[in-house]
């Protein structure tokens, strides 16, 4: 594996998401290594990014998740720096990065997602709650805008509880995302280069798929394939691909989608450095072709080549 050179693994950083960031970025770099390559972990909390001109580093595998790694501020630095790197770009991680971006800009262009309305911490008073609420149809979900992993995630059906749910939020981030509920199915699709994977369905006997459900539970359960038609895994794949490449991303990534009652898709969000553990769900949907680990994170890495 030569024609990569010498690789930066990078992964951890300072976000919310660093302890699930050393997870994903311990097991690629594993990945790496078993294939031959020259792979080296790099860990931007602890090392200034001008280390990786002077130690001679030839191209980044990105696994850094959540904000400094994931919202386009570490694509402009490698950039600068002329190396290249796994993943989306500059645009494409930050309009996937926020949540609120992504769902003006799939709404404008016609694409499905939920009904929502946006709460900023300057502007925000406990006095609109109420009218929020009932604009959206009585039970919403409550996002930051900037965070992953479902951090700072909440559902709310009374002004009581989207008031706190909003100001618990606010704690992680500026702008807030107050989201109809959609009462039906999780689902995410994963992208490799210009490819949707096979569709996997999240069951969880949590309230949503939330933190717990994604990291801590062994109840948690996956199917893929999922009990979808052959027509509607088709409609679900090519609508995934359409809403990546509409903020812009590119290269690998992963879409989720929820299927509300009346049996429409509405999409939810575009991870650009999704999850990279073994038993993540870009690697689940890569195995259900044939593609085990190490081979999906060379095909990853791959696409730096040009």
């Amino acid at each position: 594996m030569s024609k990569f050179g010498k690789v930066a693994v990078m992964f951890g950083g300072s976000s919310a998401e660093r302890e699930i960031s050393l997870n994903s970025g311990q097991a690629v770099l594993a990945g790496l290594q078993a294939a031959g390559v020259d792979a080296h972990p790099f860990d931007p909390a602890e090392r200034p990014l001008a280390q990786l001109q002077q130690e001679g580093f030839d191209r980044v595998f990105v696994v850094l998740h959540g904000r400094g790694g994931e919202d386009g501020t570490l694509q402009g630095a490698l950039d600068h720096m002329g190396l290249p790197y796994t993943g989306s770009g500059v645009l494409g991680c930050a309009l996937a990065m926020d949540k609120i971006r992504t769902k003006m800009l799939w709404a404008g262009m016609g694409l499905p997602t939920a009904a929502f309305e946006v709460a900023r911490q300057e502007t925000f008073q406990a006095d609109q709650v109420g009218a929020m609420l009932a604009r959206l149809g009585g039970k919403v979900m409550v996002k930051p805008a900037n965070e992953g992993s479902s951090i700072g995630m909440a559902i709310a059906d009374t002004e009581s509880q989207l008031q706190q749910a909003i100001e618990a939020a606010l704690e992680y981030d500026r702008q807030i995302l107050i989201e109809r509920f959609i009462d039906g199915p999780e689902y995410t699709v994963s992208i490799l280069g210009e490819q949707a994977l096979p569709a996997i369905e999240m069951q969880t006997d949590n309230q949503f798929y939330d933190y717990q459900a994604k990291y801590q539970s062994t109840a948690t359960r996956y199917l893929c394939p999922c009990d979808l038609s052959e027509g509607e895994e088709q409609q679900l794949r090519a609508l995934a691909l359409d809403a990546f490449k509409a903020v812009g991303a590119s290269g690998w990534g992963r879409v989720d989608v929820m299927r509300s009652a009346d049996g429409e898709w509405q999409l939810l969000e575009v991870n650009t450095v999704p999850g990279m553990t073994q038993t993540s769900l870009v690697p689940k949907a890569a195995q259900a072709t044939g593609l085990d680990f190490q081979a999906l994170v060379v095909a990853i890495l791959a696409q730096t080549l040009g």
